[in-house]
């Protein structure tokens, strides 16, 4: 298993649209994706509504966990994505 914790710096935090662009992404890889809030709340990757239920605002700080044959590019990947969200 990979993990890797970012802090989101976007103005807006997670919302839908980045959100999508996450679950989209999460989906490419074989591994399992989960992303883990600052309270320990861990939530399917592959699921918006679930990762949006987490409310990632600016400054928290996430960890996005992966488990399977490619959990180390997809933690890289993943990580770097939410830790630099545009809106």
């Amino acid at each position: 298993m990979a993990s890797r914790t970012v802090e989101i710096t976007n103005e807006t935090g997670l919302h839908t649209r980045p959100g999508n662009e996450f679950v989209t992404m999460a989906k490419t890889f074989e591994a399992k994706v989960e992303v883990e809030n600052e309270s320990g709340k861990k939530v399917k990757g592959t699921s918006l509504l679930k990762l949006l239920s987490l409310g990632i605002k600016k400054g928290a700080k996430v960890t996005v966990h992966a488990d399977g044959s490619d959990a180390d590019d997809a933690v890289e990947k993943l990580a770097d994505l939410l830790a630099n969200l545009r809106d």
